[in-house]
Formats: structure tokens, C-alpha cells, sequence
């Protein structure tokens, strides 16, 4: 019983790092823009595929293949992060916010076909952060793989704290996303500050695609499924509060994982979101309140 649990607890925190970084890009964004960015989802996507095609230029028996192309997948999607605002945000900047919803969802659509066309519809796994192996944990075998990717994206989310709060360029991006107009009148570049917002956004959602590809496989479409997991994480943990996001994907995928065990994945879902419905309707501002008080 004890073993079970263990098991079943290191494949949610697993799963829940992942959907974490998710959803401290797509939180990242939505503060400081104001707006959600639809193709968060798709970018995820994106980074799996990244990774799975990066691997194949590796050669074969290498043991970290995945820890190996994790800078270049973070980099390469950074880019597309940067690329991503000046297509769907930065022409779209005065408009009102519909409009960035609009051109997100089309750069979403349209990086899911282009993927589609010239990678096929069919599933690819990613490569392993680590070699095969487990260990054993009070009577439980615990994969290498997993306990990785707890690792990976405990380290990537602690460089997020610290860019954010122990230096002067992420006191400059959270200045600019808590009052734009003031941060504009100190002197802040609010080009450079978005640009870097999507950018950092960008190479978390290919981590978090490089850690999902190689478990839970990846396709075309899976952008959408990502994208509803960062939203319910956004909603949940409360609108616009960085770490109460990143606690919330942690929790729903506990939840996720705990009750596919014991009954069926179908019914986590569906129970997932009946309880999102129940909590909008006790507690609407989220679980951890909300930190600025806007809707997008």
C-alpha cells in the first residue's frame, strides 16, 4: 500500500513539474501583457517535437540524451517566444485585447498544422533526461526518469524565482508588469521587457515539452490539453500570481493521477473539472487569492 503510494506520488510530481513550468510561462504572460496567449499550449507542443527532432542528430547510447539537449530545446524556443510576440502581440499591442486573443489562437492553429505536415499525426516520444534504472524508496522502485524530471524542473523553476527576484533585469520585468505606464516613465524599455517576457515564457513551455515527450509521448494536438491544464492552474492558484499557478498544476496533477489510479482517467477529468466549477463558485478568485485583480 505504503509502495503504491509512493509510486503513484512520484508520477504526479512528475507530471505536475511539467504542467508547473507550463503554467509559470503562460502566467508570465498574461502579467505582463495582459492577455492570454492561446498558443501557450501549442509552444509546449512545439518544445516536444524540438526535443524529439535535436535527438535525433545525437548519437545512439549517450546516457543524459535529454539533459544534453535541454539548453538547446530552452534556447530554440526562447526564440520562438520572441517570434511568437512580434507576430501575434507587438503589431496587435493598441488593439483591444480580443484581437491578441485572435492572432494567438491563429499562431497556435498554424504551428499545429505546420508540425502536422511535416512530422505526421502519429505520437513521438521524446528522449530520456537520464538512462533507464529505478531505485528503490521504502519498498517502491522509483524511476530514474521521474525523480529527473522533478529534478529538472525544480531547478528551472528556482532560476525563475531567482531572475524575478534577485536581480535588477526581473525586478525590471515585474515593474513593468504590475504598472506599465510608471515602469515606461522610469526609463524601463517596455519592448525589451515584453520581448524577454515571452522569451523566458517560451523556453519554459519547451521544457515542459521536452519532459512530457518522453513519457506521455506527444502529437500535433496535444497543445490544447496543455493549454486547458495552464488555464485551470491560472484560475485555481488565482489570476496573476506567478507561484500560486505553479501549486495549483502541482495539485491537479496529484488529483489527476490519483484518481485515474483508483478509478478511471476519464473520471479524473471529468471530476477535475466539476471541482474547478465548485471552486469558482466558493472561491472565485482562486485559491490563493488574487494578486492584481484582472480578467483577460
Amino acid at each position: 500500500m505504503v509502495e503504491t503510494a509512493l509510486q503513484l506520488l512520484a508520477t504526479a510530481l512528475a507530471l505536475g513539474s511539467a504542467y508547473a513550468l507550463t503554467a509559470l510561462g503562460f502566467v508570465l504572460i498574461i502579467n505582463a501583457v495582459g492577455a492570454v496567449n492561446f498558443a501557450h499550449g501549442d509552444l509546449v507542443m512545439a518544445g516536444g517535437f524540438a526535443a524529439v527532432a535535436l535527438a535525433s542528430l545525437l548519437p545512439d547510447g549517450l546516457p543524459v540524451p535529454g539533459l544534453i539537449l535541454l539548453p538547446a530545446v530552452l534556447a530554440a524556443m526562447a526564440a520562438g517566444g520572441v517570434l511568437l510576440a512580434a507576430v501575434a502581440y507587438v503589431p496587435l499591442r493598441r488593439a483591444p485585447p480580443v484581437s491578441v486573443f485572435i492572432s494567438t489562437i491563429a499562431v497556435g492553429l498554424i504551428l499545429q498544422h505546420a508540425i502536422a505536415l511535416g512530422a505526421g499525426p502519429q505520437p513521438r516520444v521524446g528522449p530520456p533526461l537520464v538512462g533507464g534504472g529505478m531505485v528503490e524508496l521504502l519498498g517502491a522502485a522509483l524511476s530514474y526518469q521521474q525523480l529527473a524530471t522533478i529534478a529538472v524542473a525544480g531547478v528551472l523553476c528556482a532560476a525563475v524565482h531567482i531572475l524575478l527576484h534577485r536581480t535588477r533585469f526581473g525586478r525590471r520585468l515585474r515593474a513593468a508588469a504590475q504598472d506599465p505606464e510608471m515602469a515606461r516613465a522610469c526609463g524601463i524599455d517596455l519592448r525589451i521587457t515584453i520581448g524577454a517576457t515571452f522569451a523566458l515564457a517560451g523556453a519554459l513551455a519547451g521544457g515542459a515539452g521536452l519532459l512530457l515527450s518522453n513519457q506521455y509521448f506527444v502529437t500535433p494536438t496535444d497543445g490544447a490539453g496543455f493549454m486547458l491544464k495552464a488555464y485551470i492552474a491560472v484560475v485555481v492558484g488565482g489570476w496573476g500570481r506567478i507561484w500560486g499557478a505553479a501549486l495549483a498544476a502541482l495539485l491537479i496533477a496529484v488529483f489527476e493521477v490519483m484518481v485515474a489510479a483508483a478509478v478511471s482517467y476519464l473520471v479524473a477529468e471529468a471530476m477535475l473539472y466539476l471541482g474547478v466549477l465548485v471552486l469558482l463558485m466558493l472561491r472565485p478568485q482562486g485559491l490563493f487569492g488574487e494578486a492584481e485583480g484582472r480578467r483577460a
